[in-house]
């Protein structure tokens, strides 16, 4: 084997290398996580500042390497066509065809590209470096290409500039959190909890407050001894003071301070001015955001506030528990009144509380009822009847079956909700 025969293949397996250095780099340097250079980028890591550098002109970055790529595998197929006309004749042309197929399809780009997926941050950390230049050097051809395309775009009517829709930063998130969840990577009550984070800018006060049904109040004119007893035998920690009709909240009454108060006259409650012991009353739209309130929580070092509607009439309580709550999920103490809301069935249904909102309901069960029309399970299904239903109805809503088990006054207290799956086995029996 002569001198030239060996320098030839000595050059195409070095192409060969150079194709798959070529393409595992466009593949690594493409599907590297964003979010880990930028990561590392903030702990002093040169190469990945380098990664979201060639990421942020991706169109030059891609158009480098794809130069790059075919002109080594170019010249690659060239010479491998030139040497082996020269050893077979003609038909070294249809030797060199598929030898260099097979070699630049298996060698080139499948062995390179599989490690990069599969290494997207690793390779792209390594081949950063080395590809820097080459996407300098190479700068003037591909800004001749991408006007090239551009006015070939142009003549056949498409606008070069135009982008796609871009999807928002929490929408990919959320697209994220789903795929690792469903991936087995991320637990449950894990990507619920940043899920309930993304939520807190589209979820108003109204959806998670304690209504004024539930609300737990203390007629101010009572006795103070009554009022004192009243309030250390409640659960709750800040209790609101009413005076004349229970909407007219005149003062937020603290147990710490009534505690105080108790202390100072040695257990003797009589004369203690209860009012002059509750702090100023904050009401707050029902239609402010849960992170509007948490920010305000968090300015006013507060965490209880009242809710009213447009006419400044009270909906309700919300405090800061209720807020986290909708992150974390429930929360409860040795003092909170325990309470079983939603009861599951042999038969795979769930008798709810009519009170029970929905999004708990799709929280806690991965369902996918509408939260749109409602809050409340009852509310959905007075929407759905446009009436107050009688008990017994039935209502199909989404795929659910929802049928009224009780109901007092125009109230619904009691559903019975039969998922989609229940629902077929049921009809099947």
């Amino acid at each position: 084997m002569d001198a030239a025969l060996i320098f030839s293949i000595a050059v195409i397996l070095v192409l060969l290398l150079l194709s798959a250095f070529f393409s595992g780099s466009e593949t690594a340097l493409t599907a590297a996580s964003r979010a880990r250079m930028y990561q590392l980028e903030r702990k002093g890591n040169q190469r990945a500042q380098l990664v979201r550098r060639l990421s942020v002109q991706k169109e030059r970055l891609i158009g480098a390497i794809l130069l790059g790529n075919n002109l080594v595998n170019i010249l690659a197929s060239t010479l491998a066509t030139s040497l082996l006309i020269g050893l077979f004749g003609s038909t070294g042309v249809v030797y060199a065809t598929v030898a260099m197929t097979l070699l630049i399809v298996i060698f080139g780009e499948l062995l390179p590209k599989t490690y990069a997926i599969r290494h997207a941050d690793r390779a792209a950390l390594a081949v950063a470096p080395a590809i820097r230049p080459i996407v300098r050097l190479l700068a003037p051809l591909t800004h001749v290409l991408q006007l090239t395309i551009g006015w070939t775009l142009k003549l056949v009517g498409l606008d070069p500039s135009a982008r796609g829709s871009i999807v928002s930063s929490t929408e990919e998130i959320r697209g994220t959190v789903e795929l690792h969840r469903r991936a087995g990577g991320l637990r449950r009550h894990q990507g619920d909890m940043i899920d309930g984070i993304l939520d807190l800018s589209d979820v108003a006060i109204s959806e998670v407050m304690v209504h004024r049904r539930n609300m737990f109040m203390i007629d101010a004119d009572d006795p103070a001894a009554a009022i004192f007893e009243k309030a250390l035998k409640s659960p709750y920690t800040r209790v609101p003071l009413w005076r004349g009709q229970p909407e007219n909240i005149v003062g937020i009454l603290h147990a710490k301070d009534l505690l105080r108060a108790l202390a100072a006259r040695q257990g003797d409650a009589q004369g203690v001015d209860v009012t002059a012991l509750a702090t100023e009353p904050w009401f707050i739209p029902e239609t402010t955001t849960l992170r509007e309130q948490l920010d305000s929580f968090r300015r006013r070092h507060a965490h209880f506030a009242l809710v009213v509607d447009e006419y400044g009439t009270l909906m309700g309580i919300v405090t800061l528990e209720d807020i986290i709550e909708e992150i974390v999920g429930d929360i409860s103490d040795e003092h909170d009144i325990a309470a079983t809301e939603v009861r599951v069935e042999p038969d795979g249904s769930r008798v709810a509380n009519g009170e029970v909102t929905i999004r708990d309901l799709n929280r806690q069960f991965d369902w996918e009822l509408p939260e749109e029309e409602a809050t409340t399970i009852a509310g959905l299904i007075l929407h759905e009847a446009e009436v107050i239903p009688e008990v017994g109805q039935r209502f199909d809503i989404a795929g659910f079956r929802c049928e009224v088990l009780r109901r007092q006054h125009n109230r619904i207290t009691a559903v019975r909700i039969t998922p989609p799956a229940a629902a077929k086995d049921i009809v099947s029996q």
